[in-house]
């Protein structure tokens, strides 16, 4: 095929698919989401504003258990990642902080930027692979893998991560603490005993 019978035919491919062919879904937070994301803002309503996030420029708030504190831009935060797949977060630990073991449905991209953390994450197979990162060091979480972060500087950190899905998900192992599953199976498959089990629960909130 010659150089201009394959424009021709590009041209045409292109032209055929205008109609199904969107330049962006700025998502409509005023509607829920669904497994697809959110629905589409009203286009003559979409401003530049919904295309800018300001938000990872505000450090997270350290003063908790794990002197870690996250800023998100997630689609529910910045709506102009909606169906995109991409999104990012700020993570900022105290002297001796530690981002707690947690998934996201999706692979992790990390980028130290200051301060030297020991990053990781677990396989299937038990298998920990950790190695202590300096600034401009960047690791990858593989998706749906038991992952974290521990400041073993003498200084504050502060990392960025990208994600392959505009809402990525998280979710921590402390959170079979955090609801009303009754202690007497919180202890069953954890193996704490139950005055462990009812402090636990305490502290991140959850009942039963």
């Amino acid at each position: 095929m010659n150089l201009p019978i394959l424009f021709t035919f590009s041209l045409l491919v292109s032209i055929s698919c205008a109609d199904t062919v969107f330049d962006f879904c700025v998502g409509d937070l005023s509607l829920p989401s669904g497994p697809s994301g959110y629905a589409c803002k009203d286009p003559a309503k979409v401003t530049v504003d919904d295309f800018v996030h300001s938000g990872l420029g505000v450090a997270g708030n350290t003063t908790n258990m794990f002197k870690f504190g996250a800023s998100v831009a997630f689609s529910p935060q910045f709506p102009g990642l909606n169906g995109m797949g991409i999104s990012m977060v700020r993570a900022d630990l105290g002297v001796g902080g530690a981002v707690p073991i947690h998934t996201h449905r999706v692979a992790e991209l990390l980028i130290l930027v200051e301060g030297t953390v020991i990053a990781g994450f677990i396989n299937t197979n038990n298998t920990a692979y950790y190695k202590t990162l300096h600034k401009g060091d960047i690791m990858i979480f593989p998706p749906q893998l038991l992952h974290f972060q521990v400041n073993v500087g003498s200084t504050p950190v502060v990392t960025y991560a990208s994600f392959a899905s505009d809402n990525p998900g998280v979710q921590s192992v402390d959170a079979v603490f955090t609801n009303d599953l009754p202690s007497k199976v919180v202890e069953k498959v954890t193996l704490l005993d139950h005055a462990q089990v009812k402090k636990l629960k305490k502290v991140f909130g959850g009942s039963n």
